[in-house]
């Protein structure tokens, strides 16, 4: 197994990687109730810097009030933010890290109990959510659409290496991707082409905001893996709209946060032939686009990594649970240890996040946080 061009540097439009594996977005629970950053939220990404990731992508940042999905999640709505996500992209740099930012609004999946505001959604559809929401109209439209660019210019103020824009899962711009949400039967709904004019509409917004010279990413699902959802060829063809409109890079996931069996966070990954279980939907976004590829999805062995990138079907390796349990992998990978994670895949690490404790692996810890016997 050569595992050399595993751990090569590389380039993204200008920002410098010291390897191909990124650390997906994880909601890490652990910023304040505002959003602002924590010493235990840099800790954390301080790290990951020093277990050696290539690309650190932020928990997804909420960019306006309303879009907020979850308690103690990560926000970049107000200027005032700003110098606390400094601090934090500061000692990423300083332990050699890079760290992007991933940019987000939650649409109907937004919590309203935090917010205390009526949910957006594309469309008013019932049955997908804990409370009732209502269809965007323009005014809505623009104002997100402004608030994504607005968060941007934040995070290049703040020295993050980038953006990441969070197309997936099941968030708001994922949900006007999807047709199990996006029922519109205006120019934002109904085919591909319209159904991506939103995400389109932020990239742009986004790129006039911070520059042709600011690594703009996107994190978009693969399919939906639900009936009458986003499937893979559509997938395919927003990729190939994303490229025309400028993307520096394309993070493939998929699934979404209302599936039980196929959702982004698939359980009991203990095999290989069950790791990078989008592999297949990536091939075919692959065969659409030319635009560098993160697969994210099961990653757990090195030897499945070397090969999806070996092979061309993606040119980065993501993963978020197996660096909760292990933030410095990487480092043990390149060091000749070459066991797969050890992350057993059982997703009990969201626990202590919803109980408000921050996200952490309960099998070392133990489900009160302290060190496991």
């Amino acid at each position: 197994m050569n595992t050399d061009q595993l751990f090569e540097k590389t380039n993204i439009s200008g920002m410098t990687l010291n390897n191909r594996f990124v650390r997906s977005a994880t909601w890490e629970g652990l910023a304040g109730d505002d959003g602002s950053v924590t010493p235990e939220l840099t800790s954390l990404m301080v790290e990951l810097a020093k277990g050696g990731v290539g690309l650190i992508i932020s928990s997804h940042a909420y960019v306006s009030r309303e879009g907020q999905a979850g308690s103690r999640q990560l926000g970049i709505y107000d200027d005032g933010l700003v110098p606390g996500l400094s601090k934090m992209t500061a000692a990423v740099h300083d332990n050699q890290g890079s760290i992007v930012a991933q940019i987000a609004h939650a649409g109907l999946h937004a919590f309203h109990k935090l917010t205390g505001q009526t949910p957006l959604a594309p469309s008013a559809v019932e049955g997908l959510s804990r409370a009732p929401c209502r269809a965007m109209d323009d005014n809505d439209i623009t104002r997100v659409v402004d608030a994504f660019a607005a968060a941007a210019y934040r995070a290049r103020e703040a020295g993050f290496d980038g953006v990441q824009i969070h197309a997936a899962h099941g968030y708001l711009l994922s949900q006007f991707l999807s047709p199990v949400y996006n029922q519109r039967t205006d120019d934002l709904g109904g085919t591909v082409e319209n159904r991506a004019r939103m995400l389109l509409m932020v990239l742009e917004a986004v790129r006039n905001r911070v520059g042709s010279d600011y690594p703009v990413l996107v994190k978009m699902n693969s399919g939906d893996f639900r009936e009458g959802g986003l499937h893979a060829e559509d997938a395919a063809s927003v990729a190939e709209m994303l490229e025309q409109g400028g993307i520096d890079a394309i993070e493939v996931s998929g699934g979404l946060i209302i599936n039980r069996k196929l959702s982004p966070s698939r359980m009991g990954i203990h095999s290989a032939d069950k790791e990078a279980y989008f592999e297949t939907e990536a091939g075919t976004i692959r065969g659409k686009t030319s635009v560098p590829l993160i697969l994210v999805g099961g990653n757990r062995s090195l030897e499945v990594a070397a090969r999806i990138v070996s092979e061309g079907v993606a040119d980065y390796i993501s993963m978020s649970r197996p660096f909760i349990r292990e933030p410095g992998l990487v480092k043990r990978w390149q060091s000749g240890d070459h066991a797969k994670a050890t992350c057993l895949s059982d997703n009990k690490c969201f626990g202590p996040a919803m109980a408000g404790r921050g996200i952490y692996c309960v099998v070392e810890r133990g489900e009160d946080g302290g060190r496991s016997r």
